[in-house]
């Protein structure tokens, strides 16, 4: 439970309709296995004790006092596990039968949590036996223990405060104005779903679906297990379905007819909390109408199973990565267009490199004019040779903007910029920061003297990732009119190139794009020898997927340092010296907290994804703030 992450278990054990004794000795038979696997929280599907597929035998005492004794028995097993336990049973109260779910820790029975609403349509007929949940809740006894009746009980970790408990069963969650909602908005993390819903085509992806919005709605995990296909089959199937979602994604699942009697996932509640700390529209606080029951389990590192993507800004599966690529680059000369219309520019000046990001600067200006009916010519790009640009990046840069059918301008700065040095009194030759941001600079100012001289105005090219690492000249690259790549991540730029060379009519600027992807990234600040590139950015900074990691966990959802290193520690397994990622995760705060004073005066940019680090946006820091507190951390 350590950094907030909380085991869960999924449980859908084989039942026998009607059998309470056969029954409880296979949820005691799964529950034992769930404190195994490390569970803190274990549900077990509705009705469970008795299957919910009993009907008109809801009414016979028999199945009634079996059902109450078989929960003695469930209690008196699991008294020395640390679990906390939900499993479905019938319980008769105040001459009324309700569809409950008992919530037990170590032999206690904590609550009894019933059902608020019950369905009668269709092949559902379960307001025939049971009575809605009443509004109040009352102090009950049942298998020769007191605890409260009511569906407004959570249960609140003691240790780990952001782990809070709440319940509802199946249909409840289906319904207008779910219990779930009430529930997280007195302060519930974890909304454990006990259900029995029959199966049919379209139906998992519908409960799944409406599941994991649900939990992105109220910033919560939501955990739910339903009977498997040995409840009776008179009339309906049902599949075993099980999943956990957490804040809009599904994080573990048994799919329907997985066959699996459990599944073990992880939720984690300390980003649920950052998350709703973040957003102020929120609405969560202690509600005095609740019973709020303490339950406590030490706080171990838990075992995870969950998975941490290494490219957390690009998706996995290729679909879904053409999507997004496509979004973002409408996204991007959508917001150009707008500005160059907005201010009257005559044209669009980029300063192409040869490398990634100037590449797709240019393609965004290229697409803007498109949107504007322009031609493409009103896009000046130009390449700026010194000291240090290779060959293959300046010709890479020339058949570019030929084959994008932009405006093409070189203008060789060496000169100038070896007058600039000798005039402060440098030598020329020695290659420190003075030595490289002079070219920095030099640019910049070629770039907005043209764009003056043309009635245009300058399109930036730095990315997101360089942006967080302060990997630019203070009002060099640094500045510019417009930034349109100030939301992308270097992990993204890649692909976004990747995705316009698959989609292009033109196999050779294709094989122009594919060859800028496969040049090493560099500033080519440093005299190159032989044409080659002798300045490669990943040797000095570390590799971009691991800062653009670091950057998404810790800016996106405030993990501290030590989880961000144990979550890439499991990500990057295998690809990584564990210490080289420490290292690199060091250097990536330290920077990220020195160099906050040139993101306080970025120009405007348009915001892409779920992380910025605009002055104006998502992200407001002083440049003055010490990085001691997470660099102790590690």
């Amino acid at each position: 439970m350590k950094d907030g992450f909380v085991k869960l278990a999924l449980a859908s054990p084989p039942l026998r309709v009607a059998d309470c004794e056969y029954n409880i000795g296979e949820i005691v038979r799964l529950a034992l296995a769930a404190s195994e696997g490390g569970a803190v929280v274990a549900l077990f599907p509705e009705l469970c004790v008795t299957g919910y597929s009993c009907s008109d035998l809801f009414f016979h005492s028999a199945l009634l006092d079996a059902a109450e004794r078989a929960v003695e028995v469930f209690a008196k097993k699991t008294a020395e596990l640390a679990t906390l336990y939900f499993l479905g049973v019938p319980v008769r109260l105040f001459g009324k039968l309700y569809n409950c779910c008992a919530a037990i820790f170590r032999g206690k029975l904590l609550a009894l949590i019933p059902k608020t609403f019950l369905p009668n349509y269709n092949e559902f007929y379960e307001a025939r036996q049971f009575t809605p949940a009443p509004h109040m809740t009352a102090e009950v006894s049942y298998a020769g223990q007191l605890c409260p009746f009511g569906t407004k009980i959570l249960f609140e970790h003691a240790a780990l405060r952001e782990l809070i408990v709440g319940a509802e069963i199946c249909e409840d969650l289906w319904c207008q104005t779910p219990p779930s909602t009430r529930h997280c908005m007195a302060g519930a993390t974890l909304i454990c779903n006990i259900s029995a819903s029959p199966e049919s085509v379209g139906k998992p992806e519908y409960r799944r679906d409406l599941a994991r919005m649900h939990s992105a709605r109220h910033v919560c995990a939501y955990a739910y297990t339903s009977s498997g296909p040995d409840e009776s089959t008179t009339d309906l199937i049902y599949s075993g379905h099980a999943f956990i979602c957490e804040y809009g994604t599904t994080v573990a699942e048994c799919p329907p007819f997985g066959g699996a009697e459990i599944t073990f996932g992880e939720i984690d509640v300390k980003r649920l909390d950052y998350e709703r700390r973040r957003l102020s529209d929120f609405v969560c606080e202690r509600n005095p109408d609740y019973i709020y029951i303490p339950f406590e389990t030490e706080l171990s590192e838990t075992m995870l199973t969950r998975r941490f993507a290494k490219r957390p800004f690009v998706p996995e599966d290729r679909g879904d990565r053409d999507k997004r690529c496509s979004l973002i680059l409408d996204m991007q000369a959508a917001a150009l267009a707008k500005r160059l219309r907005h201010t009257g520019a005559k044209t669009a000046v980029v300063g192409v490199s040869g490398g990634l990001d100037s590449t797709l600067a240019l393609i965004v200006a290229s697409r803007a004019l498109d949107r504007l009916g322009r031609p493409r010519t009103d896009a000046i790009g130009v390449t700026m040779p010194c000291f240090g640009t290779g060959s293959r990046t300046k010709s890479n840069a020339e058949k570019l903007c030929r084959l994008l059918g932009v405006t093409f301008r070189e203008i060789p700065i060496a000169k100038s910029v070896a007058q600039h040095l000798m005039d402060i009194g440098h030598d020329g030759i020695t290659p420190d920061v003075t030595f490289e941001n002079a070219q920095a600079r030099e640019r910049t100012q070629v770039l907005m003297d043209i764009a003056n001289q043309t009635g245009g105005l300058v399109v930036g090219t730095g990315d997101l990732s360089e942006m967080a690492l302060g990997w630019s000249t203070y009002n060099g690259d640094h500045m510019s009119m417009y930034a349109v790549n100030c939301s992308v991540p270097k992990t993204l730029v890649r692909y976004l190139i990747a995705y316009f060379a698959d989609t292009c009519d033109s196999p050779e600027l294709s094989g122009v794009l594919l060859d800028i992807l496969d040049t090493p990234i560099s500033p080519e600040l440093i005299p190159s020898k032989d044409g080659e590139i002798s300045q490669r950015t990943e040797e000095i900074l570390g590799e971009y997927e691991l800062h653009d990691f670091f950057l998404y966990y810790i800016i996106r959802w405030g993990y501290d340092p030590a989880k961000t290193l144990r979550i890439a520690k499991l990500a990057f397994a295998g690809d990584y010296d564990e210490k080289h990622i420490e290292n690199t995760l060091k250097l990536f705060i330290r920077r990220f907290f020195s160099q906050q004073f040139k993101r306080s005066c970025t120009p405007d940019g348009v915001k892409l994804g779920t992380v910025s680090l605009s002055p104006r946006g998502d992200w407001r820091m002083p440049s003055d703030a010490s990085a001691a507190a997470w660099l102790s951390m590690l």
